[in-house]
């Protein structure tokens, strides 16, 4: 049910991106009296939530859009298919009289807000810099797993608004979640085969001496996509210590093949693993559509004038939130780098706490 406060405080909040961050900071700070308006670049609020993860995996219409809809009728305000940019950027969109898309300057919305909190997520994708990259086939991860969803949500991939998989040898570099995600897809659409590349050794199925408790478990482990891959085409997708050395495709610039060396993995004098090529076991995978799903370099810069960590991160401390700027603060994938649903929502919340701390001097949110 939506759980409105009995009074408000007078002070809004502006939050930048609808992702799990975003959400559950805007939910906490809602409870706690305040106005807070939330901005979305795409067309549905939800982020990651709405189009990063696919809809067999999380189901947008009973799940996300019912919580969302019981955040605006708690008060919560939803600004969708709006882009919050550089003051730059915007006064160039304004000059642009064929621009469609909506726009906002940062340092205008940040005027008539008391607190902005940055939730825009780790959008940078890694790219792999091998010979070929520019062949028409190769895309990142979230190029294929956005317009899937949005189309699906849209028109049940009836308007073709997507890249399929339909009839393609694919090929899915890296893995983590987003590379399931990928298999998945791709095995829905009727590929005709499916290889997951991965650069690291076949873990083991129990935890090595070098991975003790309370560190994360590096086992062998089968999620939903691997799972269906299995059973569509007969064998596991995953093929382990594989390196991508080049992109092969036809004269019309297409691809058509991705070549892949062994790697082994051994200590080197310093006792750090070190990777080898091994020599003569190159081999051309047959492929017309490679998915690249090796991570996020960070999130997109530009906003503010802001402080950067090392790793290209918002710089904003554990427990405090703020940023450079005054008044703006930052959680979830954006501060900390490329994390976890559950890691983005335990941001969002804590950093609630600290804007509400910074606007009213003390707290009662958790």
């Amino acid at each position: 049910k939506p759980t409105a406060p009995p009074s408000r405080t007078g002070k809004r909040i502006a939050v930048v991106g609808s992702g799990p961050a975003g959400l559950a900071a805007a939910d906490q700070l809602n409870k706690a009296g305040h106005t807070v308006t939330v901005f979305e670049r795409e067309d549905r609020v939800g982020g990651l939530l709405m189009y990063g993860i696919p809809n067999m995996k999380l189901d947008k219409k009973e799940v996300v859009e019912r919580r969302i809809k019981l955040m605006e009728e708690s008060g919560i305000e939803f600004v969708s298919g709006t882009s919050v940019v550089s003051e730059a950027e915007a006064q160039q969109v304004v000059l642009d009289a064929k621009a469609s898309r909506q726009v906002i300057g940062a340092e205008t919305m940040a005027s008539v807000h008391d607190a902005v909190i940055l939730t825009t997520g780790a959008t940078i994708p890694r790219d792999l810099k091998a010979p070929g990259r520019q062949l028409k086939g190769i895309h990142f991860a979230m190029d294929f797993l956005t317009p899937n969803t949005k189309s699906y949500l849209d028109s049940n991939l009836k308007n073709g608004e997507y890249i399929s998989a339909k009839g393609k040898h694919v090929v899915v570099i890296g893995g983590g979640d987003t590379g399931t995600d990928c298999i998945g897809t791709s095995v829905r659409h009727g590929a005709l085969s499916v290889t997951n590349l991965e650069l690291l050794p076949l873990p083991p199925n129990e935890r090595a001496e070098d991975n003790p408790w309370p560190q994360w478990p590096r086992i062998y482990r089968v999620d939903y996509g691997h799972e269906e891959a299995t059973v569509a085409y007969g064998k596991e997708p995953r093929e382990y210590a594989k390196l991508t050395k080049e992109f092969i495709g036809d004269k019309t610039g297409k691809l058509t093949g991705v070549k892949v060396i062994d790697v082994h993995w051994a200590k080197n004098e310093e006792g750090k693993f070190e990777m080898r090529e091994v020599e003569g076991s190159e081999k051309v995978l047959m492929c017309d559509l490679c998915l690249l799903s090796m991570g996020y370099q960070g999130p997109a810069h530009g906003l503010f004038d802001m402080d950067i960590d090392a790793r290209g991160n918002f710089a904003a401390q554990w427990g405090d939130f703020s940023t450079s700027v005054d008044k703006v603060f930052a959680a979830g994938d954006c501060r900390r780098g490329q994390s976890t649903v559950v890691w983005a929502i335990s941001e969002g919340r804590q950093c609630a706490r600290e804007v509400d701390r910074f606007l009213m001097g003390n707290t009662n949110l958790p």
